[in-house]
């Protein structure tokens, strides 16, 4: 992050969703550090549809592994079922499994940012200040609904180190395949424009 480059949060509702408890309060200490004054924090995707029936957010962070509705389910719901504006919400997926099947189910049902624990308030901040200044169009289509895909792979912001390798949510189990390291998965969701 630049340091001329500002956003202000103190206006911004963002929805947190998390069905660890422990998870959930550390996720809402990072963002309140961030100057977040209203943060609605759910246990379930399932309350997080019905609250967003009533209520737009700013911002919506995730990691749930509910069997009712997981973090993918939630968000292809929200791209793919609800109208404008609210299907044009930024969606973090917090994982503690960054399996390259992992992040590409999250990248193609419509999450903006992948980002993979233990999270830390840098990273964090940083995939925030991304959404912040993105400018990627957002694409409808039969087999799609989120940002633009289409990008070209160059890793974290210059300056910027990779993440630990083998990092694994102690709440989740083992992982089926290896995890990717955090600049991996960014390579895979950063925005830059590509000839068509």
């Amino acid at each position: 992050m630049n340091k001329d480059e500002q956003v202000n949060l103190e206006h911004s509702t963002v929805l947190l969703i998390d069905n660890n408890q422990q998870a959930l309060d550390m996720l809402g200490s990072v963002i309140q550090g961030f100057g977040v004054r209203e943060q609605i924090k759910l246990g379930s995707a399932v309350a997080a549809q019905k609250l967003l029936q009533d209520r737009p957010v700013d911002l919506i962070i995730i990691d749930c592994a509910d069997p009712e509705m997981d973090s993918y389910a939630f968000t292809r719901w929200l791209r793919r079922e609800t109208s404008a504006p609210l299907k044009y919400t930024p969606v973090i997926l917090v994982t503690g499994h960054a399996s390259q099947a992992k992040v590409q189910e999250g990248r193609d049902c419509g999450v903006s940012f992948v980002v993979v624990k233990p999270i830390t308030p840098k990273v964090l901040l940083k995939r925030v200040m991304w959404l912040a200044l993105d400018e990627r169009e957002f694409i409808e289509c039969p087999t799609y609904v989120g940002p633009d895909r289409r990008v070209r792979n160059y890793g974290p912001p210059m300056g910027e180190a990779g993440r630990r390798k083998g990092d694994l949510s102690a709440h989740i189990g083992i992982a089926k395949e290896a995890n990717m390291d955090q600049s991996d998965i960014d390579a895979l969701l950063k925005p830059q424009k590509v000839q068509l």
